[in-house]
């Protein structure tokens, strides 16, 4: 979720790039950079934390005669937020900028080690610009070295690379991350992450589309390239408005981010979902030895993802698993034994009562380990390891993304425990992966899905309330559809376990209570039916979520990936996430800033 700039033209470049990683800071970043191409020379800057910090190393560069540029804002996936491992990336001659992850670096990075090539930084990025070094000095042609550099990355990514043995041009590609190029009367050229980085500069734009790559210079223009033939240049007027351009489109940034869920994921497990094993480059796998039970402490929708996977540990890690409110741990004087791990969830990794449990534990001598989306937070500095994972920045105060995430980096990490424990055979972990690179399908929302759910809002506006129920991991989701109800609409919502309804909850069935039932095909479903079936009989209303339609439900939404528990998992949790936006739409709330409540809680 970085952001990426570029310009060729003569205008300060320094300012023009500097400018547009401003307008890209709504994608969050621990540190930027820039590099400045001139009269063949290469000037660098980088810095640690926000921009301003950045514009205070520039303070004496004013390039003002024609050159070019590329800069980038970086949030830490590969390494620790730090000046060398701040983009842009240098090789002998050449500089790079780089979005999204090279699934092979590693082997990429090992095979130029054993050829002599050294590396400064711990980023994946870094192998893109030796690579090209290492083919323009084979084949001579900087083009084609970029095309032959291409040819050997795989994962998703946007780039853009300068190089003092091509002067005039910036090489780009684009696979699997966003990148637009753009030009202006003046016959100046821009690339930007995202519409905002170029408005009131391009006037005309090419959205780029996977497997998109080529050169662009002021003699030449845009030169555009797919699978090595031309491509015809589409371009499009430029909106105008910055904040329409930073939402993509969409109307709330929390639905932008449901949406975004499909390509985070495919981040999150890139790298780490091999092809027959779950590789994390931050663990030692010796650091679960000893280990006889693991300990998730969190808060809000960070405690119900780590409920969910408090049964994928014990399942599939064989290791005993308590899921505690951080709030609520903090007070109970707990009976800490240094043979567990302690495993704090946090979206911002600012969380006061988090923090405060995660200090606890490491007073006590455990072993800690965080799961966040911030590398260089409060939480990740104080644990021993982290794992992040890679949401990029959430601007909704209603978290959707980052909770898939976190669901899906635990997912991975109790496959990861049980192949260090031997708890599941290579062949189960094999399918296991299958089910895990399956799950953007998934998430990834489609037209008919959310015309269905806008369609169904508006009959559950009133009412005494709302039941989310489901048994086993559907449990900690009806939670957390329940909760994302409640932040929004500020409608009495409550998660349940579906077997529980009839020791007390039952009693408030009738008409205008709404249960959202999570029916999956592949968990407990003839129990969970017959659970419904009580809240029918007394004439509940039933929203059901099921592959399998049920003949009492007042409304039923079809999911069609039931091959494997999560991946209804989480397309259950999409469907929950639009109820509750399209409720709160309706009802005319503010829906990425509801009232009362603070995206980072940094206070008890």
């Amino acid at each position: 979720m970085c952001g990426i700039v570029g310009y060729i033209g003569e205008e300060n470049i320094k300012e023009v790039l500097v400018d547009g990683l401003r307008e890209l800071e709504y994608r969050g970043y621990d540190s930027a950079g820039i590099a400045v191409l001139q009269e063949n020379d290469i000037q660098s800057f980088k810095a640690v934390g926000k921009l301003k910090n950045l514009e205070e190393k520039t303070k004496g560069f004013n390039p003002h005669a024609f050159g070019m540029g590329i800069g980038h804002t970086r949030w830490a996936t590969h390494g620790k937020p730090t000046e060398i491992n701040a983009h842009p990336h240098l090789g002998e001659f050449s500089y790079v900028v780089h979005n999204g992850i090279i699934e092979n670096y590693q082997e990429l990075k090992k095979e130029l080690q054993a050829e002599g090539v050294h590396f400064l930084s711990q980023t994946d990025t870094e192998v893109i610009v030796h690579l090209f070094e290492k083919n323009y000095k084979a084949i001579g042609d900087p083009f084609k070295a970029f095309e032959a550099t291409l040819e050997r990355l795989e994962g998703a990514f946007a780039v853009l690379l300068m190089t003092k043995v091509d002067p005039d041009r910036i090489y780009f590609a684009k696979h699997g991350s966003p990148m637009i190029v753009g030009n202006n009367a003046k016959g100046e050229i821009f690339f930007g992450s995202s519409d905002a980085a170029l408005i009131g500069k391009a006037t005309e734009v090419i959205y780029l589309d996977d497997g998109d790559y080529g050169y662009t210079s002021v003699e030449e223009g845009i030169k555009l390239f797919h699978e090595g033939t031309p491509k015809a240049l589409n371009k499009k007027p430029l909106i105008g408005d910055k904040i329409s351009a930073q939402k993509g489109g969409f109307r709330f940034f929390m639905e932008k981010e449901i949406y975004e869920q499909s390509d985070v994921i495919v981040d999150t497990i890139m790298g780490r979902a091999l092809d027959n094993e779950i590789q994390f480059e931050e663990l030692d796998a010796h650091f679960f030895d000893g280990i006889d039970l693991i300990q998730i402490c969190a808060c809000g929708t960070s405690y119900n993802s780590g409920l969910a996977c408090s049964y994928l540990f014990e399942r599939q890690a064989k290791i005993r698993t308590q899921v505690e409110i951080a709030s609520e741990f903090r007070y109970k004087e707990p009976l800490l034994d240094p043979k567990t791990l302690f495993v704090v969830i946090s979206q911002s990794g600012e969380t006061a009562d988090t923090l405060e449990a995660l200090k606890m534990a490491k007073s006590a001598g455990l072993k800690t380990l965080a799961i966040c989306n911030v590398d260089n937070s409060s939480i990740v500095r104080e644990a021993d390891y982290t794992l992040l994972t890679r949401a990029g920045i959430e601007k909704g105060v209603a978290s959707t993304k980052a909770f898939a995430t976190q669901v899906m980096v635990m997912w991975m990490l109790s496959l990861y425990i049980a192949q260090h424990k031997k708890t599941m055979t290579p062949e189960e972990i094999a399918t296991e992966i299958k089910a895990i690179r399956r799950i953007p399908a998934a998430v990834k929302v489609n037209t008919r899905l959310h015309e269905k759910m806008k369609r169904l809002s508006k009959r559950y506006l009133h009412g005494h309330g709302f039941f989310f129920i489901g048994r086993d991991l559907f449990y900690p989701l009806a939670l957390e559809g329940a909760l994302k109800l409640k932040e929004i609409s500020y409608l009495h919502a409550e998660g349940y376990p579906a077997g529980e309804m009839k020791h007390g909850p039952i009693a408030l069935a009738d008409a205008e209570l709404f249960t959202v039932a999570l029916m999956p095909r592949t968990v407990h479903y003839d129990k969970v039916k017959s659970n419904v079936e009580e809240l029918s009989a007394r004439d509940a209303t039933i929203l059901a979520i099921s592959p399998e339609r049920f003949e009492l439900c007042d409304d039923y939404v079809h999911t069609y990936h039931s091959d494997h528990p999560m991946s209804e998992f989480f397309e259950m949790m999409v469907i929950t996430q639009l109820l509750a936006l399209e409720v709160s739409v309706r009802l005319g709330n503010d829906v990425d800033m509801p009232r009362n409540l603070a995206k980072s809680v940094t206070v008890e």
